[in-house]
């Protein structure tokens, strides 16, 4: 009895119209929703390349900076002397 009165429900043509619609709908908010969800996950991604490439910078100037350093007491001195330092 139910079977048949779903049958009958789902055959008529304003019911499978509204159907069809129903299924464009839903797969347009479930693009909508996986292209917001990329959008955030592009966004954390940004910043954790930001982050790095600030990590990046400062330690290229340590290292240029541990590059300039005297070697030894005698170079220390010599660059005083001279007022480089």
């Amino acid at each position: 009895m139910i079977a048949a009165l779903l049958t009958g429900f789902a055959a008529s043509p304003w019911t499978r119209a509204a159907l069809r619609y129903g299924a464009i709908v839903l797969a347009v908010l479930l693009f909508l929703l996986s292209l917001r969800r990329s959008g955030e996950r592009a966004g954390r991604l940004a910043e954790r390349l930001e982050t790095t490439e600030k990590a990046n910078d400062v330690q290229r100037r340590m290292l240029e900076a541990a590059a300039r350093r005297p070697r030894n007491r005698d170079e220390l001195a010599e660059r005083l002397r001279n007022g480089r330092f």
